[in-house]
């Protein structure tokens, strides 16, 4: 491994951790603000934070946040839309269903593994926009199957949860927001982009939070602590995190490395909130970790061929 991949890999290992233990603010979070409320306040935070750390770093270099040329700008507000539409249902249904959570049903770790399905949807989805998939993305299909049915089904039918359900769906739209952010990215830049995103998820959740909840006041103040470590460490820092981690790992390494939030989010749930995983649990998340692994050999693959001309 190369000493940029070994610092890489060092920043990311580092974001996946922070990644992680988001899991355990969410779901502590979760029980003392409801849902809509609680992801509309963390998103105006990281929107920003995010912003405050644009500003730093493009110093006087951009004048505006928006181009000026119409065409651009439509592009810009159309990329906010579709993007930070499809985070504000990823990011609503993962804190629904890990606040549906039963107590002792180890939610961080459940969430955590079964959200990171979304690197087997990810090639999958983009099958349907005429990209070929490698054939090793359907045995980790496959793989990601016998895992979930692990974790989620350990008492047949009736075990699995509807918190779950609401999770797996979380995996899917997360998978159809990163191909989105993958072909808007190289309109707006990724921080742009990320700022944008998160602002349309704080004001579709606040809008739709209007209707349905009536959050307490003394309960958001009760959970500020994860709010703002959402906001500002998971989504500011950890964000600032990845681009430079990935400035110096290659994408394989660098998808590889990130995960590890799923584990992290296990050993979150384990010595933070003291949820144990039984060992027909363990042995799931194992699986769909090992799937989540296979789903990236071909990435990897393509990585060391990269390397071994550039050499």
């Amino acid at each position: 491994m190369k000493s940029n991949n070994l610092k890489g890999s060092l920043i990311l290992c580092v974001t996946a951790f922070i990644w992680g233990i988001a899991f355990v603010a969410q779901s502590d979070g979760g029980e003392l603000v409801p849902s809509l409320t609680f992801n509309a306040l963390r998103s105006f935070i990281a929107t920003g934070s995010l912003y405050i750390f644009y500003k730093i770093t493009s110093g006087r270099k951009e004048k505006h946040f928006f181009p000026e040329e119409k065409p651009l700008k439509k592009q810009y507000i159309i990329a906010a839309l579709v993007c930070g539409l499809l985070l504000a249902v990823s990011v609503n249904l993962q804190q629904f269903g890990i606040s549906a959570y039963p107590v002792g049903a180890a939610a961080e770790a459940r969430s955590g593994f079964i959200t990171a399905l979304y690197v087997v949807f990810v090639p999958i989805i983009s099958l349907f926009f005429g990209k070929k998939v490698n054939p090793i993305i359907y045995l980790s299909v496959l793989i990601a199957v016998c895992g979930f049915y692990l974790l989620c089904f350990s008492g047949g039918i009736s075990g699995i949860y509807l918190a779950d359900i609401l999770v797996f769906i979380c995996a899917f739209t997360f998978a159809c927001q990163i191909i989105a952010v993958g072909h808007f990215v190289g309109v707006t830049g990724g921080l742009k982009l990320s700022i944008l995103q998160f602002a349309v998820v704080g004001i579709l959740s606040t809008a739709v939070a209007l209707i349905f909840e009536r959050p307490s006041l003394s309960n958001i103040l009760s959970a500020a602590p994860q709010i703002i470590y959402l906001g500002v460490v998971s989504s500011g820092i950890g964000y600032t995190l990845q681009i430079v981690g990935q400035k110096y790992a290659e994408p394989s390494v660098s998808s590889l490395t990130m995960s590890l939030e799923s584990v992290f989010a296990a050993l979150g749930g384990w010595l933070i909130s003291g949820n144990v995983l039984s060992v027909r649990e363990f042995i799931g998340c194992a699986v769909v970790f090992a799937a989540i692994i296979t789903a990236q050999l071909p990435e990897m693959s393509a990585g060391k061929k990269a390397e071994n001309i550039s050499e």
